[in-house]
């Protein structure tokens, strides 16, 4: 059984989240923030990580992001993660650094397995998770 860790500031969507993922076998960890997020990835090292890009502070699933794939872990550092947001499918935007940070060159896009549009489509969030399993 797959381990979902889900990262929303919405306590409604995590939680029918949580139920859909465990009606379908999903072992689920939550965490409401970015840092509470990376104890938990920490804690539990699930298989993929889906997270709200917009919480209190601003763009932290981005944040999120970055800190994962710079972690000293390597599996944290190379878990599947999925960007929850309605961001992406409505903007022209690009999501990649403007100049090298040390780990990404400019112009290489944020590296994650998958976007899905808010509100969340669950049967659209299992194809995704399914992908990025496998």
């Amino acid at each position: 059984m797959a381990k979902v860790l889900l990262v929303d500031d919405d306590p409604s969507i995590l939680r029918a989240l949580e139920m859909a993922l465990k009606a379908r076998q999903y072992e689920v960890c939550t965490a409401s923030n970015a840092a509470e997020a990376e104890e938990v990835a920490a804690a539990e090292h699930p298989d993929v990580i889906v997270a709200d890009v917009m919480m209190p502070t601003g763009t932290e699933g981005f944040h999120l992001v970055w800190k994962l794939r710079q972690a000293e872990d390597a599996a944290l550092r190379d878990v599947p993660i999925i960007l929850a947001t309605g961001i992406h499918e409505h903007t022209q935007l690009k999501f990649y650094p403007e100049q090298t940070d040390g780990s990404y060159q400019p112009g290489e896009f944020l590296p994650i397995q998958g976007w899905i549009d808010k509100p969340i489509n669950t049967e659209r969030l299992l194809e995704l998770l399914e992908q990025a399993l496998s």
